[in-house]
């Protein structure tokens, strides 16, 4: 039963539903033991609807992509449930197959039903990015992949928990088939206590408001969500824009792939059209369904801030994703390197956006993650896999310049700082420094790209890349110029090498003292170079942002008169 609920409660009991989820995140973060989730945040939990799995409350501090993609998984779990007939309290089902959850293999999700006085009120779940889940490379992103078997072992959902038992055959499951199996039984310890943590929680917020009184709120934000929503498309002017942009290829042909997108407002109605994009690929940066309608929500929230965070803002948002493309491929196609594609996409769809609304969008960051593992064995024969993800320029912005070295739009997560990775790995970074000149110019120039170089300390390692962006380089917006592309590079006894693809390889082998480079892309520009103040381009020569020579080239004669 619903009821009207006053403006008051709904704040109060928004803010307290918002904590319970951010609890969740910090009580997973605090217990990890993998870097990617304890340091970088890789993870997600939320509240979500008892009947359609819609995403109803998220922490604040997890990944926005697992927003949309999260309902997914929950109503993978809600047809599991209905199909065996008995979803009891303290049932906790946990899987990773992407094609169902979304995202890809690494990201493992647990839900659980929360059951008040005898009866299933929503959701609560989690999701984390676990260090290694088997799969023909450590670390799993493997960029050679031809089907999602070669990326790691696949999950479907299964009950880990049957009213409030643990299974423990399927965490020897699980166990069995990681090769950092106390770094995998630490994270899913963490998840399992960050489900506890959101029930407690649950608990003490139904007893003191009731079931009632916190579904109305549930329902009325939504609503109101839904509302907002309408209200910002109704400010944009009707019609439809256009954008395209490229992957460098997929790993096993070194061909461009094409993501295309249509932009087209009605009213208080928007439409995100997807037709023309590639078709399904041999490699991993094909996506699923669920990963792609995510991906448009994340978009959205960028160009709406001010929205809340739930399934209502996408009601008035029809996403368009052709049959037999690339961002709605079937099991098994592999999809380890999903992160490449939907930043493609986030791309296209602010080049869409600033031709209707330059002021609401900044122009393209970086592009890639830059996956990179390095791993061997110790001296003393214990396997050890350094993989993380790396930063690069954010795009320049209506009211400034981009962030400098930042991390992924697609992510709240952070860079694990290097004395983390020094400490817990044989590597030393001898290099950790902003790139000069490899941000677009502009009115507002881009943020600075990122220089790292990573030396192998132990006798041998293997290491692999998945980047993009090695050949087609962020582009800048309302004017704004292209940034610099991706540089990967790794040391062998006849000098320094690049991959034969540009941002995609498998199989480096290293010596102890060689190293592996990356110099990763700036953010595009926004608005025209020769716009820019020249105190502004003398201040990032100064600051050995800007090489002057490149001033030169990109600013033109407002630099040379600051030089004279």
């Amino acid at each position: 039963m619903t009821q009207d609920i006053d403006p008051i409660t709904l704040a109060v009991l928004a803010g307290r539903m918002e904590q319970i989820a951010d609890e969740m995140d910090a009580t997973l973060f605090r217990a990890a033991f993998n870097p990617i989730i304890a340091e970088a945040h890789d993870a997600s939990h939320g509240l979500y609807h008892a009947v359609s799995g819609d995403t109803l409350v998220q922490g604040k501090s997890g990944l926005p992509i697992f927003v949309g993609v999260m309902s997914f998984a929950v109503k993978a779990v809600i047809d599991k449930a209905a199909e065996n007939g008995d979803l009891a309290d303290g049932d906790i089902y946990i899987f990773n197959d992407a094609h169902l959850g979304g995202t890809h293999l690494s990201d493992m999700r647990l839900v659980r039903p929360y059951f008040h006085d005898g009866k299933l009120f929503c959701y609560l779940a989690s999701v984390g990015h676990w260090h290694d889940v088997g799969g023909a490379v450590p670390g799993n992103y493997n960029p050679a992949a031809t089907d999602a078997f070669q990326e790691a072992f696949v999950l479907p959902p299964v009950r880990l928990a049957r009213a409030g038992v643990v299974q423990t055959d399927i965490i020897d499951i699980l166990m069995r088939n990681t090769r950092l199996p106390q770094s995998a039984q630490g994270d899913l310890n963490g998840q399992l206590g960050a489900l506890d943590l959101g029930g407690r929680r649950l608990d003490e917020l139904l007893g003191e408001y009731g079931a009632d009184t916190v579904r109305s709120a549930l329902d009325a934000l939504q609503d109101r969500a839904e509302l907002l929503m309408r209200g910002e498309l109704t400010d944009l002017p009707d019609g439809r824009w256009e954008a395209e942009d490229f992957l460098d290829n997929d790993g096993i042909t070194d061909a461009p792939l094409r993501i295309k997108v249509a932009l087209e407002i009605q009213g208080d109605q928007m439409t995100l059209d997807f037709t023309g994009t590639a078709d399904r690929c041999a490699g991993p940066v094909n996506i699923a369904l669920p990963t792609a309608v995510a991906t448009a929500y994340v978009a959205i929230k960028h160009i709406f801030p001010g929205l809340p965070a739930n399934a209502g803002v996408m009601r008035p948002i029809d996403v368009k994703i052709p049959d037999g493309s690339l961002l709605s491929a079937p099991f098994p196609a592999p999809v380890g390197g999903y992160t490449e594609t939907i930043l493609r996409m986030v791309d296209v769809i602010f080049a869409a956006a600033s031709q209707a609304a330059p002021d609401r969008v900044v122009a393209n960051a970086y592009g890639t993650i830059n996956a990179l593992s390095i791993s061997g064995k110790r001296a003393n024969g214990q396997p050890w896999v350094m993989f993380s993800f790396y930063g690069g320029g954010h795009g320049g912005s209506p009211e400034s310049d981009g962030l400098n070295h930042g991390n992924a739009p697609i992510s709240t997560a952070t860079i694990p700082p290097l004395e983390i990775l020094e400490a817990a790995y044989p590597v030393m970074f001898k290099q950790w420094a902003l790139r000069p000149d490899s941000a677009g110019a502009g009115l507002h120039r881009g943020g600075m790209g990122a220089i790292y170089e990573i030396e192998v300390l132990e006798e041998s390692a293997t290491a692999f890349l998945f980047g993009e962006r090695g050949r087609f380089a962020p582009k800048g917006v309302a004017g704004g110029a292209e940034a610099a592309m991706n540089l990967f590079s790794y040391e062998q006894d006849d000098g320094w090498h690049t991959p034969p693809m540009a941002s995609k390889m498998v199989g480096i082998k290293l010596k102890r003292g060689q190293s592996v480079r990356l110099d990763t892309p700036g953010g595009g520009g926004y608005g025209p170079a020769n716009d820019r103040a020249a105190t502004e381009v003398a201040r990032d020569v100064a600051g050995r942002l800007l090489t002057p020579d490149h001033a030169t080239k990109t600013y033109g004669d407002a630099w040379t008169e600051v030089q004279q």
